[in-house]
């Protein structure tokens, strides 16, 4: 008897010596520098995003959290990287659409979005949108698809990267109404907008901030921003729906994940700390003049997101026989 009840206090004491180590990490973390992974180069939106999170960090917890890009095979050098890291949220990863592209279109990726990371947040999010040449014919969606409809063949659409959501939405809408529209591949969306704006490619499929300043400027027509709601930064574009073309919404997404693996209340931490730096005014002006809008959801919301956007687009992919080296 006395022996069993040796081991009962034993076993509490291991419990409550367990519990306590749990509180002490959550709020002693961080002890030291904090990796924040881009798997891009220098200058772009998943990047500068990436620095603005960092920086409120660091200001929140009085320890650096710093950047460090790491490009090559379209995002998955950076992916695989972090996925290999130790899951004691010292390394963390940035990813934007192509975490949830690249298992359809690469014959093999070093990395299991679902399987080898735990989602912590979304962070922001901007709509795509479709843009002319100010003089096209068509003056709406509908009246875009009317005139491919009628001329085969005949019309191009510039899309600013293969297998980017913009790309996908233009092969999404060209699979809806089965059109024969030419898909022109450019290396940037800078590229792409000004092939549209010379006249060359008159359609563009885009992220929102690249096309923004020149559909104010009147350089470009914008037909619909793919989204449920207008984009404040574009008040007089229709969604796509109001345009009258449904279901083709489409995003480009910048979130946050750890390691699969990383504990629960670094997760939690994270998460809390990014919603409290996007709602801040400096941030948020500063993601809506990018034209993203903060969303800062729950691990449990971006997780059925990142599912959702794997189903979703991997059918566009197979459809279309998009493939990359």
């Amino acid at each position: 008897m006395a022996a069993a009840l040796r081991a009962l206090v034993f076993v509490a004491a291991l419990f409550s010596l367990l519990a306590t180590t749990g509180e002490s990490s959550a709020e002693t973390y961080p002890t030291r520098p904090v990796r924040l992974v881009v798997p891009f180069g220098a200058g772009g939106p998943t990047d500068v995003i990436a620095r603005i999170v960092a920086q409120k960090l660091s200001e929140i917890w009085g320890q650096q959290v710093y950047t460090e890009n790491i490009p090559g095979a379209g995002g998955n050098t950076g992916v695989a990287t972090v996925a290999r890291a130790p899951a004691d949220g010292y390394t963390i990863l940035v990813v934007s659409t192509g975490f949830m592209v690249n298992p359809s279109m690469y014959a093999k990726v070093p990395y299991d979005p679902i399987k080898d990371f735990s989602p912590i947040t979304l962070v922001a999010a901007s709509p795509n949108v479709v843009s002319v040449n100010p003089s096209f014919p068509a003056k709406s969606l509908k009246e875009l698809v009317d005139l491919v409809k009628d001329h085969p063949g005949k019309y191009s659409f510039a899309q600013p990267s293969t297998g980017s959501t913009p790309h996908l939405a233009g092969e999404l809408f060209k699979q809806q109404y089965q059109l024969d529209l030419v898909t022109v591949p450019f290396n940037s969306a800078a590229l792409a907008i000004n092939s549209t704006i010379g006249g060359h490619t008159p359609i563009a499929f885009t992220a929102l901030p690249p096309a923004m300043a020149n559909i104010k400027d009147g350089k470009l027509r914008g037909l619909a921003v793919l989204n449920v709601r207008r984009s404040p930064a574009l008040p007089d574009v229709p969604t796509n729906a109001e345009a009258g073309i449904p279901d083709l919404e489409s995003d480009t997404l910048t979130g946050i994940v750890a390691p699969a693996g990383t504990p629960k209340d670094i997760i939690d931490r994270w998460r809390a700390d990014i919603a409290k730096a996007v709602a801040t005014a400096d941030v948020k002006e500063r993601l809506e003049t990018l034209g993203f809008a903060p969303v800062a959801n729950t691990p449990d919301e971006f997780g059925a997101r990142i599912k959702l956007e794997i189903a979703k687009w991997s059918k566009v992919v197979h459809a279309a026989n998009i493939k990359a080296d």
